[in-house]
């Protein structure tokens, strides 16, 4: 892949097991902060599963759209769009009443020094959609960093292990992850609550990161030596066939893909194909912050895409010239300061 349509192509191809869950799904479907990473490429997946699947369903992403261009693009691909900002509650409480909710808007980037904003965001809002959308079924989108670092042998937290996350933004997300547990509970809602780490996308990640460094001659930090990752479409695909995984108390899913990766292997892999020596600083620590998916596994099956293949396709976007966005993962971060 070199250009962003074939970037986005290949976001947008629904899997067979997706097709027959879109099949199966009862109701149309809300997208709540359509307008971040993900968003955009999980609205395109799902208006290819739904066609595919011969079935005709409303899907419905709501954004403040401050990209220029999105909604209108989304629009075009037949999404229906709201602007809104879901902090105006009068706007929040007018949004159509839909069975199938993914709940995708929160912060993480600028939260120091604007915490409250996080927690505002993270926590808070999470009550009013909860409330909102209390006969719905929902998949919250949460993070890994709600996990405390563990030892690279182990295997990463599965979801057996108990939160005790590093800094704020890891703390304002269990946060949503407990608002909306406490409404799960209160009203019967089915969710899932979906912890990620990372997506992969050829304009940003952890492998972005590590191929630009290795690639330009910028030293790479080992401290955090090891990572998850995923492909984004295996990412979004997971998030919409959870919303049949949906139950009441809230079904915890951990999502990124199955091996616990060496950032040095990584390095030198870009390493071959750049046909650059990487620069290594420092020692890896013996733990990380790592995130067991083996029962999201065992639910939707492997990823599609293979580790080797998303390095492939990163080198060779990165040889390319590929357009990129300015949204670091920060995954070197060790105190939970974003």
């Amino acid at each position: 892949m070199r250009t962003i349509a074939q970037l986005e192509a290949k976001l947008a191809e629904p899997s067979e097991a997706l097709i027959n869950d879109m099949k199966a799904l009862k109701g149309d479907i809300l997208l709540l902060g359509v307008g971040g990473k993900m968003g955009p490429s999980l609205a395109r997946l799902l208006m290819n599963a739904l066609k595919a699947a011969g079935v005709n369903k409303k899907v419905i992403g709501v954004s403040r759209f401050s990209e220029a261009g999105l909604q209108a693009q989304l629009e075009a691909e037949g999404i229906e769009t709201i602007a809104c900002d879901l902090f105006d509650d009068e706007k929040l409480q007018a949004l159509p009443d839909i069975e199938n909710v993914i709940y995708m808007a929160g912060n993480k980037f600028g939260t120091t020094g604007n915490e409250s904003f996080t927690w505002a965001m993270n926590a808070y809002l999470s009550g009013r959609v909860a409330e909102k959308y209390k006969n719905s079924r929902i998949v919250v989108f949460s993070s890994g960093n709600i996990y405390p670092f563990t030892p690279v042998g182990f295997g990463g937290a599965s979801e057996a292990v108990a939160p005790s996350p590093i800094g704020e933004y890891g703390q304002s997300c269990l946060g949503r992850e407990r608002i909306f547990e406490h409404f799960s509970k209160k009203y019967d809602i089915p969710m899932v609550v979906y912890r990620l780490n990372y997506a992969i996308d050829m304009r940003y990640g952890v492998l972005l990161e590590i191929a630009k460094s290795v690639k330009n001659g910028i030293p790479i930090n080992l401290t955090m030596g090891h990572a998850n990752v995923i492909w984004q479409g295996d990412a979004n695909e997971i998030a919409i066939r959870s919303l049949l995984a949906c139950e009441a108390p809230v079904n915890v899913l951990n999502v990124t893909g199955p091996e616990t990766m060496s950032i040095r292997w990584a390095a030198e892999e870009f390493g071959k194909r750049f046909n650059a020596e990487p620069i290594l600083e420092g020692v890896e620590a013996d733990h990380a912050l790592l995130n067991n998916a083996s029962k999201c596994h065992q639910r939707f099956g492997y990823p599609r895409v293979s580790l080797l293949q998303m390095i492939d396709w990163t080198a060779e976007w990165v040889e390319a010239g590929g357009a990129t966005l300015n949204k670091p993962t920060h995954f070197q971060e060790r105190k939970g300061k974003f």
